[in-house]
């Protein structure tokens, strides 16, 4: 019996602490893309419905996992209404970074915001160093992990 209970508080504790996304509007990135810390930040943006975007999440996962100054957030880019289905792929593919869910229909209206040289496409992934005001920006799917600590290294 008390291997029941066990069993049942671990399952449940499991799923009440699963990430979750926040939708957002373009001021809370905007927020992020200007924080001051010591903390290098890695925005990634995606979308769950993106073959390129889904193959490289293990590789930020990875990185969000060794810790250090570095902090993994990753912008969706599915619309709004959709929330439940982000929701559940950030808990069937156990995504532990911060997944914010981005509510602006007119991507015109904020991607020059993000990065001037940005045409659109995604994966992209934006690192900036907020001590330093070193920023690197990159369209396209990262096939390993070194790639994405090479953009890292370019902005220390």
């Amino acid at each position: 019996m008390k291997k029941v209970i066990l069993i049942a508080l671990v399952a449940t504790s499991t799923t009440a602490f699963a990430q979750k996304a926040s939708v957002v509007k373009f001021n809370a990135i905007d927020k992020i893309l200007k924080t001051q810390s010591d903390t290098i930040q890695v925005i990634n943006f995606w979308a769950t419905w993106c073959g390129p975007c889904v193959k490289e999440l293990p590789l930020f996962e990875q990185l969000n996992a060794a810790g250090g100054p570095v902090k993994v957030t990753l912008i969706n880019l599915d619309f709004a209404d959709k929330l439940d289905r982000v929701n559940a792929f950030v808990t069937r593919k156990n995504i532990k970074s911060k997944v914010l869910l981005l509510d602006e229909v007119d991507y015109n209206t904020w991607i020059d915001k993000v990065d001037k040289s940005w045409k659109g496409s995604i994966p992209a992934t934006l690192v900036i160093n907020p001590k330093t005001a070193a920023r690197k920006f990159s369209e396209k799917e990262f096939t390993d992990r070194k790639e994405i600590e090479q953009l890292i290294a370019d902005v220390r």
